[in-house]
């Protein structure tokens, strides 16, 4: 009988080429398709919930695959993790229904954008987060990750080479907490544009360092122009940390 199995999974994304699978390099969702192939004897496709670029981190990305296996559910994550790099971690393995699609079922996700701001780079750090050795104004980084909160059209939020129809967007909350030396930026919404969470993220750094107004955030929403905002910034910061599906990916 062929199932729908629904994967979670982490992943330490510095040695991919992002998730999707690319000619001539590795992606973590060819490492993965690969395995699952290995374990079912039988060719797979898997669907992730999203795409992750170059160097970006997931602990709660979701992907789905059908196939003919008897299998136990609670097994397949102990079968494939033996045939992964340590890198990659399947975390749950369950049973859905046929009809469930990791991708398009998606309710929101959450992001966290780590920065690392001390006068000396952390070397435990350096795959982890965003270096900024700069004094930051935390108030204001506040103030202007507000104005992101609610439906807009982020057209001016995203890198150019998208193939998003639409560009308009929901994010439900976000909110930046600071310990010590680090900083985590978290942004929860119905979906993101190519290099969105990047570009708010870099946004907010120059912001923070006095290079940037709080007002570029209500232009750039306003006027749709990339231009008047900041950086993108790095993506070893970035991690995708949970794709919701409400009662929809349970079995």
């Amino acid at each position: 009988m062929v199932r729908n199995i629904k994967l979670v999974i982490a992943y330490e994304g510095t040695a991919y080429s992002g998730w999707q699978t690319q000619l001539n390099k590795a992606t973590v969702q060819e490492t993965i398709e690969n395995a699952i192939s290995t374990v079912m004897k039988q060719k797979i496709a898997l669907t992730g919930s999203g795409r992750t670029d170059s160097g970006v981190h997931a602990y709660g990305q979701v992907a789905n695959f059908k196939a003919d296996t008897k299998i136990p559910e609670e097994k397949i994550k102990i079968a494939l993790n033996a045939n992964l790099p340590p890198d990659i971690r399947i975390l749950d393995s369950v049973d859905v229904s046929p009809d469930f699609n990791s991708r398009f079922d998606a309710l929101d996700k959450t992001y966290m954008y780590q920065i690392y701001n001390d006068s000396v780079a952390n070397p435990f750090y350096s795959r982890y987060s965003c270096f900024v050795p700069q004094s930051l104004y935390i108030d204001k980084m506040e103030e202007a990750l507000k104005l992101i909160v609610g439906t807009h059209d982020f057209k001016g939020f995203m890198a150019s080479g998208s193939q998003s129809k639409t560009t308009e967007r929901t994010v439900y909350d976000a909110k930046l907490l600071k310990k010590g030396n680090l900083i985590k930026i978290y942004i929860n919404g119905n979906g993101f544009l190519y290099n969105m969470v990047r570009i708010i993220a870099g946004t907010l750094i120059d912001i923070g360092k006095g290079l940037k107004d709080i007002s570029c955030i209500e232009k750039a929403l306003t006027d749709k122009d990339r231009t008047v905002l900041g950086q993108t910034a790095k993506p070893e910061g970035l991690f995708l940390l949970k794709v919701n599906y409400g009662t929809i990916g349970e079995r």
